[in-house]
């Protein structure tokens, strides 16, 4: 899977990193793994970055409605698989 970036802004980057490996992998736990980072530094992450994860169902919840996601996803890149 390759990640396309429109720009170097870290924080955009590190969201849909996030964003990418929790859809990806369907866990915390391991999306976590596939970050090669701990699951308690990918949920700081995911409070940090406003990410709204639905447990049960293993996916992101709509983000549109806040301002800040929405500021941030208009700069994010494409995802390319």
């Amino acid at each position: 899977m390759h990640i396309v970036l429109d720009n170097y802004n870290l924080t955009v980057a590190e969201r849909l990193l996030c964003e990418t490996a929790l859809t990806t992998a369907g866990s915390i736990v391991e999306a976590a793994k596939l970050l090669g980072i701990t699951r308690h530094a990918l949920k700081r992450r995911i409070i940090k970055h406003g990410i709204r994860w639905n447990r049960e169902g293993g996916r992101i919840m709509d983000t549109a409605s806040d301002s800040r996601v929405a500021a941030g996803a208009s700069a994010a890149a494409a995802v390319a698989v």
